[in-house]
């Protein structure tokens, strides 16, 4: 089969290589044939080294953690799932039994293989998994419409989620970057709560998204970018920010958008938070960082697609045309998210 494979970290491409098909090894064993699978920037992260000191799997070995698709093959235990059926998988093998697993945080799984980080990954024909990864999609629903949902959708979902529980009808927040996750946290914000939804980002393509979605406030992000915020809201603040870029200044931006005892809510990774602690106890806000979702958050994030009420906007690539999607998102030239779709 075709695989899109990183063979050094001294290159900024992967190779298209032909290999073997993954086998089943064990009796949850799920494969699954590849329908879409979504570039995330931790693919870029990936190529330039960044994550190798972290994760660092034998090389060469397939990227891609975003995977939706159709089974093709299962273990002799495997109940769940048919051969035939159509799924989206969560980024995480779990091992079900360790008290992570336990507690239904599949990204705290002591025991876990991370397809596209640590093992193969789905920018393939086909993907080892296994049984508690699969999700089966509803009728109606196509792999290349939801495989991003995978991992940028539940991070998105997960942070939008922790937010919505302390955000009541008539109070406010901001989402500093509306763009391949960004876009996805401001519809659930508003299938998850009636706050106030302020985007910002200092793309006007971005911006002309989030209107589309119909977000009750665009802020052009620029040096006066706090300013604008504050006087979205009466010059009060807003009560959360959900930061998806968190480096490039956004890190000391969002915690002074804040009014008192509002959330700081760190998705995206690269800066560093200093907040004087004078700041903290005075206005009484927090910080809270945000991972990957888990399975549970997965499957409602599937039923608000099957509703229509989250829709991923993207731009196809076949499997060959991997390098160019890698060279698109470097230079910001994808709205939303690429997704790679196998020949």
């Amino acid at each position: 089969m075709k695989a899109a494979r990183l063979h050094s970290f001294d290159e900024d491409h992967l190779h298209i290589d032909e290999i073997d098909e993954p086998t089943i090894t064990g009796p949850h064993d799920v494969i699954v044939r590849i329908g879409a699978a979504g570039l995330c920037r931790t693919d870029l992260h990936i190529i330039e080294g960044i994550w190798r000191e972290t994760v660092e799997p034998e090389l060469p070995y397939t990227l891609g953690h975003e995977n939706a698709g159709w089974v093709e093959e299962i273990g002799d235990a495997v109940s769940s799932v048919a051969v035939g059926d159509t799924v989206i998988c969560h980024p995480v093998r779990t091992c079900g039994v360790c008290l992570g697993c336990r507690r239904g945080e599949d990204m705290y799984c002591e025991n876990d293989a991370f397809p596209g980080l640590t093992t193969d990954g789905g920018f393939a024909n086909y993907l080892h998994t296994n049984e508690r990864a699969c999700i089966k999609l509803a009728e109606g629903l196509e792999p290349v419409a939801v495989a991003p949902l995978a991992d940028a959708g539940i991070t998105a979902y997960r942070a939008a989620k922790k937010a919505a529980r302390r955000l009541a009808p008539g109070m406010s927040c901001a989402v500093i970057g509306v763009g391949g996750l960004g876009h996805i946290a401001v519809q659930s914000l508003r299938a998850l709560c009636g706050a106030d939804i302020i985007a910002v980002d200092k793309s006007d393509q971005a911006l002309e998204l989030a209107r589309e979605l119909d977000v009750d406030h665009v802020v052009k992000a620029d040096e006066n970018v706090v300013e604008a915020v504050k006087e979205v809201t009466g010059g009060d603040g807003v009560d959360a920010v959900l930061d998806f870029v968190a480096e490039y200044g956004t890190e000391k931006q969002g915690p002074n958008m804040l009014k008192q005892g509002g959330v700081y809510y760190v998705v995206g990774y690269g800066g560093q938070v200093e907040i004087p602690t004078l700041q903290i106890i005075f206005t009484e806000i927090e910080v809270v960082g945000s991972l990957v979702g888990n399975y549970i958050e997965l499957v409602e994030l599937m039923e608000l697609a099957a509703r229509g009420r989250v829709k991923l906007t993207g731009r196809e690539y076949p499997l060959d045309d991997i390098n160019q999607a890698i060279d698109d998102l470097m230079a910001v030239e994808i709205q939303g998210r690429g997704v790679i779709v196998p020949a």
